[in-house]
């Protein structure tokens, strides 16, 4: 006689706990809050390439004992996976010289800020970054 109860008993449980997954799986994007949808980018490629650029040549004279170096250079991290994602796959912005400039010089820096976390930049690559963002600048001010 207890088997009888024990089998209902049984299925009832994982079919409930099967409804408790389904409804925990439905609603839990409604409580997360949309982390991608937040940006620094304006939307404005002409605005933001200038932005950007000036950002990274100010971070790029910091220093190298300055006691806020790794702030700031975190923060260019931060603006560069940022300005990289809005523009990449848009293709009006993609294909110009003004983004394919910016983007050598983006890869260029966010690299040795991954790879070299505890290394300031060396001088030939501060010189070289330093000339290709003032060229995107320039070239976006044409183009836009």
């Amino acid at each position: 006689m207890i088997d009888a109860f024990a089998r209902p008993l049984k299925l009832l449980k994982k079919a409930s706990a099967a409804i408790f997954l389904t409804v925990c799986l439905l609603f839990s994007p409604l409580c997360n809050s949309a982390i991608a949808a937040r940006t620094s980018m304006s939307g404005d490629y002409v605005a933001d390439t200038v932005q950007v650029a000036q950002s990274l040549q100010k971070t790029i004279a910091i220093e190298k004992d300055d006691e806020n170096r790794s702030e700031a250079e975190d923060e260019a991290v931060k603006l560069i996976t940022d300005y990289i994602s809005r523009y990449r796959n848009r293709p009006q912005v993609n294909g110009t010289v003004s983004f394919t400039t910016m983007q050598t010089a983006l890869n260029s820096m966010a690299g040795h800020y991954k790879t070299f976390a505890n290394r300031p930049l060396p001088n030939q690559l501060k010189e070289r970054l330093n000339k290709e963002l003032s060229q995107a600048e320039k070239l976006v001010t044409r183009e836009g």
